[in-house]
């Protein structure tokens, strides 16, 4: 995997989803000048005298308290003692690598306050594989995302834990093990290592990545469906999109088109149907999907910008010497970014489960009840589409938005907040419920597909049929159902079905 050159301000959203696949990150040394001037304004700035929050005040409710010169040192460990208040399970690693590369980003604009010194100790904690341990519950998405971050600087200090390898140690140790050495804050540091957008951002980039590759195994999954039903490819004929103009729409139904072609199954049944239409969860996956895709990429341009700006506060600008306090820790953009997230990933499995009920129901599909040769005898799939809509189900209740929730913190300075980080730390979770549905369709299409004797789908299904008979044989009596699911479940997450299918399929980015 290509290493990643952090040039800050201008990191593509491929950049981004390739550190969240573990790719080795390296900051563009150009930043270096604009970061030792935007610490040396931070000097200049405390020689003036005057009150400058976060600098030489305390923080929220506590800002009207000015801090002597000689306790400034301690006022920014403090807070990083005080804020890192985190609960609940750790946070997984590749989510936190994401976070402190997004932070190293914000922090080498310039506009922070920082020294070298710091940066280049954040830098290195990546290079090394060094992942802070931090609580994934307690941030509310603004004054930014506090307590994560708080645990992030804490190891930077030297207290707290690090994940290194299959290790869980205590921060100190693991610094000392690579060679670094904990860092002193100095003014204006600790805060603004902790303030900022980066743990709401890169849970909800994370959610929109694994959703990416959830959409693109459903296309694959939708279309194996479609062939399992003996569906009709009319709908996705392209004179119906054009007519609409939406973009997302467009591409599903030609991703659909080139994944049917050619295929005997459809050929079968061109002529003398006595149906008409086929169902909503056939005939309506190129609206429905690629709507979700539309709202995917939009909620990846408002990602791509956060994760290129400056959230923290107050902000350094050396050129005047000043600091400016205003609110861009604030993640409404996140949050209402993620809320799309858990829309799309909702659809996505929500017509995904429709598609295995109608497979299983001969009424709909004209194939044998449960998709089992002997229905009654064996049950088949018929709890494996229970468990789709319970994942379905499951997903719905959390696809509420979170950003039209907001609750007063810090004595009610701080009144009004995003809910950033609720709203994108679900989205993992979301995603794989929806993952595993996609599973149970592979599943249950490959299944119908096998009951059409002597006909085969076309050239691209058929090596998604391939990939999953390698570890999957056909159903054709009851058997322990749950590592069927789990084999299917690997292909989709571990994206092995798309790479099988080798046909271009539309993305975010």
């Amino acid at each position: 995997m290509t290493d990643i050159l952090l040039v800050p301000g201008t990191v593509k959203l491929a950049d981004w989803r390739a550190i969240y696949r573990g790719a080795a990150v390296r900051l563009d040394p150009a930043s270096a000048p604009r970061i030792a001037e935007s610490a040396a304004a931070v000097g200049r700035i405390l020689a003036h005298g005057e009150p400058v929050y976060g600098i030489n005040t305390g923080f929220g409710k506590l800002a009207s308290v000015r801090i002597d010169d000689a306790d400034l040192a301690a006022l920014q460990r403090n807070i990083v003692l005080s804020h890192a208040a985190g609960v609940g399970d750790p946070s997984p690693v590749p989510v936190i690598r994401l976070m402190m590369a997004l932070k190293l980003a914000s922090l080498a604009q310039g506009a922070s306050g920082v020294r070298p010194e710091t940066v280049a100790l954040l830098e290195a904690m990546l290079v090394h594989g060094l992942t802070p341990v931090i609580p994934a519950q307690g941030s509310v998405g603004a004054s930014g995302d506090l307590a994560p971050l708080s645990h992030m600087a804490v190891t930077m200090i030297g207290m707290g834990e690090i994940f290194t390898g299959d290790e869980r140690l205590p921060a100190a140790d693991a610094l000392a093990r690579a060679g670094l050495t904990p860092i002193t804050l100095a003014a204006k540091e600790g805060l603004a290592l902790l303030n900022g957008t980066q743990f709401s951002a890169a849970n909800a980039l994370a959610g929109l990545f694994e959703t990416e590759l959830l959409f693109r195994s459903a296309l694959v999954t939708g279309a194996l469906s479609t062939e399992a039903a003996k569906g009709s490819d009319t709908p996705f004929d392209p004179r119906i999109h054009d007519l609409r103009r939406h973009r997302g729409q467009i591409e599903v139904a030609a991703a659909l088109r080139g994944l049917m072609a050619g295929s005997p199954i459809r050929a079968s049944h061109l002529e003398n149907d006595a149906r008409v239409q086929d169902p909503y969860c056939l005939r309506c996956q190129p609206q429905v999907m690629g709507a979700a895709l539309d709202i995917l990429r939009q909620a990846g341009t408002t990602l791509e910008i956060e994760a290129n700006g400056v959230s923290d506060n107050p902000l350094i600008f050396p050129d005047t010497d000043e600091a400016l306090s205003g609110g861009n820790f604030h993640a409404e953009p996140v949050a209402f970014a993620a809320d799309m997230i858990a829309l799309a990933i909702c659809e996505i499995g929500s017509i995904a489960e429709r598609r295995v009920a109608m497979l299983v129901d001969p009424a709909l599909s004209g194939l044998p009840a449960f998709l089992t040769p002997q229905p009654g005898l064996n049950s088949g799939f018929m709890i494996p589409q229970v468990t789709a809509a319970a994942l379905v189900s499951e997903n719905k209740q959390r696809a509420y938005p979170a950003s039209v929730d907001s609750i007063p913190t810090s004595a009610n300075q701080e009144d009004h907040v995003s809910m950033a980080a609720h709203g994108a730390r679900r989205l993992l979770d979301m995603a794989a419920n929806a993952t595993a549905v996609i599973g149970i369709e592979l599943l249950a299409a490959a299944q119908g597909c096998d009951f059409h004797s002597g006909l085969a789908s076309s050239e691209t299904l058929e090596r998604a049929r391939a990939r999953l008979r390698a570890d999957v044989p056909t159903l054709d009596h009851d058997r322990h159902f749950h590592p069927d699911m789990e084999a299917a479940n690997r292909l989709v997450r571990g994206g092995a079905l798309i790479e099988a299918v080798g046909a271009p399929l539309p993305g975010v980015a």
